[in-house]
């Protein structure tokens, strides 16, 4: 098929070009000028592993494409996707300006019959929404309006689209049906299914499954932190919960927060979209607290170790990116960290494999950045390790014990054994677990 694909955000870059190695002619539009004329250049802006290789694959091969021209962009696609930003509006609703005012634009230049695709996470009505603005101007035959939301984890999004749970398409065009039916039939060959529902019902699974993960994460902390209290350990826990076929295994780790730019909008959003609707969703409010208290959480263990006072201390940081194998920033743990030491008067170095470049954007010359995470050790009084790459699993650990001999190590990941670091002598605060030292 020919394809176009409306923003080259996660979401649009990689949904374009797993969509060009199945065969698909892509054309990717973004108004973003420089991007594209990287992208052109065969520069990949955004890290995800194997992007690239398909990236370049598919570009050589002239079946991926970009401009900054929509019409140009639209004008032999059977579908067109919009993978928009909704980010957080006035009042924490999702902003629709983008996905509306494209959908605007596309009802000035569709000539042919085009099934538009909202890719982006949208609330519940939106594709109505959509519908009425290309009806304004366009015969309802030259069109139809498909809900079909992403479920894509950043650090495996390529693996995510090219072999998905499931594929969730919300229409009720029989016309449309068969064509994303036949876009989509190369993903599940292996027989993973495709829902069809309505469009209403296929944006509220997005909601409704980010917000699910979410609260198993803010529940687990919670249960972290009660552990600490009363001598248990979170790990055994979680082992003892997730054994259970009812709960399973994931999403049951505790941490510092979740973060990112799916699970703190898409919570907040649903929660609004709750109220719009006179409902009171008393879980999802607390689930928001929860993880605003637990991005925190390392900054009280650290001011409790310093007896509350942190000036002139030098705190190194593992880990900056809100999770590993991605270099997003966004909603981070590590960034309120940040914010937290330089406000009590510490200094911080930091290292992180990708999101370096970023978060300098932030912070400038606030804090240092290493060149390697053994750096991060030098003359430091404590460590904090915020996200879970890993290289960080399994470092130099006579390297570890030497440079922080006397000091201490916060660990917002728990990537070390109690064992490990009782042998080490190093004093270890980890998350719903015994301290050490």
């Amino acid at each position: 098929m020919n394809i176009a694909v409306v923003g080259t955000g996660y979401v649009g870059l990689v949904s374009g070009t797993c969509f060009a190695e199945t065969g698909n002619n892509v054309t990717c539009v973004d108004i973003d000028a420089d991007k594209v004329k990287r992208m052109q250049a065969g520069e990949v802006p955004i890290y995800e592993p194997g992007l690239d290789v398909l990236f370049h694959r598919n570009t050589r091969q002239g079946r991926l494409k970009f401009t900054t021209d929509l019409a140009e962009g639209i004008k032999d696609a059977q579908v067109i996707f919009l993978a928009l930003p909704t980010p957080p509006g006035e009042g924490g609703a999702a902003d629709l300006k983008y996905v509306l005012g494209v959908a605007e634009d596309l009802s000035k230049i569709i000539t042919d019959y085009k099934v538009i695709v909202d890719k982006s996470t949208v609330p519940v009505g939106t594709a109505e929404k959509v519908h009425a603005i290309l009806a304004k101007r366009l015969d309802p035959d030259l069109f139809d309006v498909v809900s079909n939301p992403e479920f894509l984890r950043e650090g495996v999004a390529v693996e995510d689209f090219l072999k998905p749970d499931r594929v969730v398409i919300g229409t009720k065009s029989e016309r449309a049906r068969k064509i994303m039916a036949q876009l989509y039939e190369p993903f599940v060959r292996q027989g993973n299914p495709i829902y069809f529902m309505d469009e209403r019902s296929a944006e509220m699974t997005k909601y409704a499954a980010n917000s699910y993960l979410a609260t198993r994460i803010s529940y687990m902390n919670e249960i972290a932190n009660l552990c600490e209290r009363v001598g248990a350990d979170v790990d055994n826990v979680r082992i003892g919960m997730g054994s259970d076929s009812r709960i399973g295994k994931r999403f049951l780790f505790p941490g510092v927060g979740y973060g990112g730019s799916c699970f703190p909008k898409d919570v907040q959003a649903l929660a609004i979209t709750a109220e719009e609707y006179d409902y009171d969703f008393k879980i999802l409010k607390s689930v928001m607290e929860v993880n605003a208290r637990q991005k925190r959480v390392l900054t009280q263990k650290i001011k409790r170790y310093f007896l509350g006072d942190l000036k002139g201390k030098k705190i190194g940081i593992w880990g900056l990116a809100f999770k590993p194998n991605t270099d997003d920033i966004r909603e981070a743990p590590a960034l309120e960290l940040i914010k937290d030491l330089l406000s009590e008067g510490a200094s911080v170095i930091a290292y992180d494999p990708e999101a370096m470049d970023n978060v300098k954007k932030v912070f400038g010359d606030q804090i240092q950045f290493a060149k390697d995470m053994y750096e991060v050790l030098d003359d430091i009084d404590a460590l904090a390790i915020v996200t879970e790459w890993s290289v960080f699993r399994n470092p130099n650990f006579d390297r570890l014990k030497a440079a922080l001999d006397g000091k201490a190590i916060f660990d917002g990941r728990n990537l070390y054994t109690l064992d490990k670091m009782r042998s080490l002598g190093i004093y270890y605060d980890s998350i719903g677990r015994s301290r050490i030292g």
